[in-house]
């Protein structure tokens, strides 16, 4: 895997790229980066994996005070079409996130429809924040930037893994959860704060995903208590071209929990598994 920094105007980012083939960005979850990502790299075999650290996220922290800090999702869905332009990359791509990633995701395709071939939304929602919600995520920015980064793992990383006895028990659990406390607690508080105020303002997209033609994967994880497969379910019957597939076992990161389903999900998805001869 190669590590770049790309510039994208007012920003650069940190990207990894690796295989060859059509185009996959992935787009990771708050308050993480690209290291989420490191149990579907097989997909290299099938198809150009393209993935960034979001705007200061991780790697693209370097420089980051001297450019425009994360202020929207929106934003952040101009870097991934500016990100593609800057990697010479002319076709459309496939633009997969998951939970915060899954609303940068909705937003490159509301706005940049161009650069979209299929789309793949992982454990994430339509809906915008609840009055509530938002008063949590300001009261939790306050408290991070008053004790640090570890109150914000404690709080995330229970809900972020399925919390049933078997998934407890099964091999690389525990590598998860250190994984999950070691990322969140290398994220800069500054971009922390940024982020949970996105993550706030961000705007209902049931409307605009309505009106979104090409095809949606969904995968949602059978344990997740952040955006349950109710939720997904009732994404899935919004859009033209939704399917969903709910990961048994899996909380909030299948990629993570669970590589091996979504990896298979991902190429069934994008008719790769039929053409290899895979176990679909």
């Amino acid at each position: 895997m190669q590590t770049t920094m790309v510039s994208i105007g007012d920003t650069s980012l940190a990207v990894q790229t690796y295989g060859s083939g059509k185009p996959l960005v992935l787009l990771h979850a708050f308050p993480l980066d690209h290291t989420m990502w490191h149990r579907i790299l097989p997909l290299a075999n099938h198809l150009r994996l393209i993935i960034p650290d979001q705007r200061g996220f991780g790697l693209s922290t370097e420089g980051y005070s001297k450019t425009k800090p994360l202020s929207s999702i929106m934003q952040l869905a101009d870097d991934v079409a500016k990100l593609l332009n800057a990697l010479h990359i002319e076709e459309p791509a496939v633009i997969a996130g998951i939970s915060m990633g899954g609303y940068v995701a909705q937003h490159v395709a509301a706005r940049h429809p161009e650069k979209v071939s299929h789309l793949i939304l992982i454990d994430t929602k339509f809906s915008a924040d609840t009055p509530e919600a938002r008063a949590n995520r300001s009261d939790l920015a306050a408290t991070v930037g008053r004790v640090g980064q570890k109150v914000l793992a404690d709080a995330m990383v229970p809900n972020l893994l399925a919390a049933t006895d078997e998934a407890r028990s099964k091999p690389g659990r525990v590598e998860n959860e250190q994984l999950l406390r070691r990322l969140i607690g290398t994220q800069s508080i500054a971009t922390i704060q940024a982020a949970l105020g996105a993550l706030a303002d961000r705007p209902d997209m049931s409307e605009t995903m309505q009106h979104f033609e090409k095809p949606v994967l969904l995968i949602c994880g059978k344990e997740d208590t952040i955006t349950p497969p109710v939720v997904m379910e009732a994404m899935e019957k919004l859009l033209p071209q939704g399917q969903l597939v709910i990961v048994s076992e899996a909380g909030h990161l299948p990629p993570l929990e669970a590589p091996t389903v979504f990896h298979e999900a991902v190429l069934s998805f994008l008719g790769h598994l039929k053409n290899t001869g895979a176990r679909s």
